[in-house]
């Protein structure tokens, strides 16, 4: 047991012996093959510094070699260049001893079709003038090409010319009705964009006055432009016009932009003047003859028509301006620099602005020269064109902004002018309401509704599509109207004047009504006016303007029929005394009457028949064309006599006062009311 234990030890010391002698070995041989390859590279590195040596001192060499060439190289390529400048200076002052006879057949032949290149050749004389000026400013070189130079430009301002006078049309009048009528049935519109010159042909323009400007240091090209814009702008309106009238006469449409109209494929008629007829009146030929007094006069020549043609004819036109200039301006700061944009705007629109002013001036001196015919009517022409001007007057003044303040006055003055001489005729009108002569041969036969009251009436209903403008003419003379001038002011003063011209209507026919013998008839005819001038009143907005500053007009009216029919009842009273107890015998029931007695009862009768018969006849030709108040007054008139006449019979029944009763008791009460009832029916 202790031998065993003793070797075991011995064992391992020896391998682990055998394992470092190992290790040794492996490491000695690593060395040994490290030390071979440090050799190695050291014998490399020897070879390789050697290699550098040679490779350096063989760069001395060559570089010693090159740089002189390269130094000599370099100097020949700077005189090189030196030469090459030489050669292109030379060739380019040269050039400009050639430039005149290069350019010669170009610009001899225009820029016409070929501006592009007619520019580049415009470009190389001016830079020839240039060089001439700076180098050789004695040279005949110079003069040439000064001359090829204004001969270019003279050039070129013709083309500016020729391509505006070519290209400038006038703009058709369906093109400008387009653009200047709204359809009310199209929530987003398109603009209609109105183009005076084909697009190349406007780049060729702008591009010669560009040049004009920056070259040629010339603005008679402005002048040119404004003429030429400026005719054509006058003969489009002319044209449209033209075309209006035409359109207007042969098919009777009128387009109307004051009123948003419809145009197109499907043109709005032109509304018909506000009529006067009023219910009940309508079946009654001689109250539609009155109402149309004021278009009688002029039925067989058609002067209404051709006036009307040619109010709406301008009211176009007045439009037509503001878009076209609007348009002609948006043209012109394309070609016009910016500082003469204004003053050549001003120039362009002069002549087609006069020319309306001018027409509108025109239109004054019509309606002054109807003021002094007593015409009144005549000046309702310059109502609807004052509105358009004055609805229109805010974009007209933003069209004409920058303009000289005669051009900007213009529209001003038209309007005052206007408003001057409406209001004028609206005053005379009232007044000669007031002062119409009382002519027997003038009044109506049957007492119906006179002329003056027809017209009257139909005079301050056409007012009534003005009544603004109506009420601003009107403020427009009053002294105060600068500062309190509103819509409720003018309202005001409409209301007053519809009110004074009412009154002096009603004090005039007071007045003619006098004219009858007979106050029954003059009662009706007061009553048929009164009651004419009550319902035209009620069916329009006229009520409205009266009820401003008179609020019981209507109470006024209907009071004064009342005194009117009870004014003609009292015509009947002479028969109805026939039927009264007054000079009617008393006698008792079945007592033989005396002779006198007997007679009286024959004269109550007799004076009831003759008179009755007398009335009928009379009466029957009168007129109270208003259906509703002529049954009024039958119904009124058949209850008073027949129940007095049957109470009358009652009285009479049983007494015995003549060998002939069928002499005396001649109509039965039916019959009397039969009689009643043809009253006022001149074709019974």
């Amino acid at each position: 047991m202790g031998i065993s234990s003793r070797m075991i030890p011995t064992e391992d010391a020896s391998a682990r012996k055998r394992e470092i002698e190992e290790k040794l070995k492996q490491e000695q041989e690593t060395l040994s093959f490290i030390r071979e390859n440090l050799e190695k590279s050291d014998q490399l590195t020897k070879g390789m510094v050697s290699i550098l040596s040679s490779f350096e001192s063989r760069l001395m060499q060559l570089e010693n070699s090159i740089i002189p060439v390269h130094k000599q190289t370099e100097n020949l390529q700077r005189l090189q260049e030196n030469v090459d400048k030489t050669l292109y200076c030379l060739d380019h002052v040269i050039s400009y001893y050639h430039v005149a006879k290069d350019t010669d057949r170009i610009i001899r032949e225009g820029p016409s079709g070929r501006l592009d290149e007619y520019l580049v050749c415009i470009a190389k004389i001016q830079k020839a003038v240039e060089y001439f000026q700076d180098n050789n400013p004695d040279s005949p070189e110079l003069n040439t090409v000064k001359a090829r130079f204004e001969k270019g430009k003279e050039l070129l301002e013709a083309e500016f010319r020729s391509l505006l006078s070519r290209y400038s049309k006038p703009v058709p009048p369906v093109l400008i009705l387009d653009a200047i009528t709204v359809d009310e049935e199209i929530d987003l519109q398109e603009e209609v964009v109105l183009e005076h010159l084909p697009e190349a042909v406007l780049q060729d323009i702008i591009c010669i006055s560009s040049w004009l400007v920056e070259y040629g240091r010339n603005q008679d090209f402005m002048t040119v432009y404004f003429q030429i814009r400026s005719s054509q702008l006058d003969r489009s309106i002319k044209g449209l016009k033209e075309h209006f009238r035409k359109n207007s006469a042969s098919s009777g449409i009128l387009y109307s932009p004051a009123v948003q109209t419809k145009r197109k494929d499907t043109p709005t008629k032109k509304a018909p003047k506000r009529p006067v007829y009023i219910p009940g009146y309508d079946n009654d030929l001689r109250v539609k003859l009155h109402s149309d007094a004021l278009n009688e006069k002029h039925a067989a020549t058609g002067k209404d028509d051709v006036l009307d043609i040619e109010i709406d004819s301008y009211i176009h036109c007045i439009s037509a301006f503001v878009k076209l200039a609007q348009s002609e301006y948006a043209l012109l700061t394309e070609i016009i620099p910016e500082h003469h944009q204004k003053k050549t705007f001003d120039s362009l629109i002069q002549e087609a602005l006069d020319n309306l002013m001018m027409e509108g001036d025109n239109i004054v001196s019509a309606a002054r020269r109807a003021i002094m015919r007593h015409d009144y009517s005549a000046v309702l022409t310059i109502f609807p064109i004052l509105r358009h001007l004055k609805m229109n007057k805010s974009e007209f003044d933003s069209t004409l902004q920058g303009t000289a303040a005669s051009t900007k006055n213009k529209l001003p003055t038209l309007i005052t002018s206007m408003e001057t001489i409406g209001a004028k005729a609206l005053e005379e009108f009232a007044d000669s309401i007031k002062n119409d002569p009382d002519k027997e041969y003038n009044m109506p036969k049957d007492g119906t509704v006179h002329e003056l009251t027809s017209n009257a009436i139909l005079f301050l209903q056409q007012l009534l599509d003005f009544h603004e403008t109506a009420g601003a003419m009107l403020a427009s003379q009053e002294t105060s109207s600068a500062s309190s001038s509103t819509s409720d002011f003018n309202k005001r003063l409409l209301s007053s004047y519809i009110c004074k011209v009412l009154g002096n209507l009603q004090l005039n026919l007071l007045s003619k009504s006098k004219v009858y013998e007979d106050s029954a008839l003059s009662a009706i005819f007061l009553h048929n006016n009164y009651n004419y001038i009550l319902k035209s009143l009620e069916k329009s907005e006229l009520i409205q303007l009266v009820n401003v500053t008179q609020r019981k007009a209507e109470n006024s009216y209907r009071e004064l029929m009342k005194q009117q029919i009870d004014a003609y009842q009292r015509s009947w009273q002479k028969v109805l005394d026939n039927l009264t107890d007054r000079n009617m015998p008393v006698f008792q029931p079945g007592a033989k009457l005396r002779d006198r007695e007997r007679q009286a009862i024959k004269d109550k009768f007799k004076g009831f028949n003759d008179g009755l018969e007398e009335l009928c006849k009379i009466q029957k030709g009168w007129a109270i064309p208003d259906k509703e108040q002529r049954d009024t007054i039958r119904q009124s008139q058949k209850k008073i006599v027949s129940d007095a006449y049957r109470t009358f019979l009652q009285r009479c029944t049983n007494i015995s006062f003549t060998k002939n009763p069928e002499k005396y008791h001649k109509y039965r009460p039916e019959e009397v009311e039969e009689m009643i009832e043809k009253l006022f029916d001149t074709s019974a």
